[in-house]
């Protein structure tokens, strides 16, 4: 499966970043860079449950690909959701469903910084997606 072009530059970048410091800068500049979420958008029915930050998640279907929003009131979670918006991001149902997203983020070199209940949430918020797009 190609990647989108988000995920291409997001590896690019967190290969080349020298250790974990690094890697948790560039996490919190992604998480910054997330378009913020109007306050219409953050209402209970957007919510993802299964994460312990508050997370919120819109979707929208465009030309057959799928183009998802997303925003969390806890930076770190941020981060971790805008590189999981940079893979799903532009493609198919069919696409969303083979994600493997422990394969992604350890790609990325943020595997074992990913604790049991940060993998959940961002679990949730991928299940979240494909209902969306199902």
């Amino acid at each position: 499966m190609t990647l989108p072009a988000d995920a291409v530059l997001a590896l690019d970048t967190f290969q080349q970043a020298a250790g974990w410091e690094q890697r948790a800068r560039l996490l919190m500049q992604w998480g910054d860079r997330l378009p913020p979420l109007s306050d219409a958008d953050k209402v209970e029915a957007n919510r993802v449950h299964g994460c312990e930050s508050q997370v919120w998640l819109v979707g929208a279907l465009d030309d057959g690909h799928w183009q998802f929003a997303a925003s969390s009131d806890a930076r770190l979670i941020r981060g971790l959701v805008a590189l999981l918006l940079a893979r799903v991001n532009g493609l198919s149902a069919v696409e969303l469903q083979q994600v493997d997203l422990a394969d992604w983020f350890n790609q990325l070199g943020l595997g074992r910084q990913l604790s049991q209940s940060r993998s959940n949430g961002l679990n949730a918020v991928l299940q979240r997606m494909r209902e969306l797009a199902a």
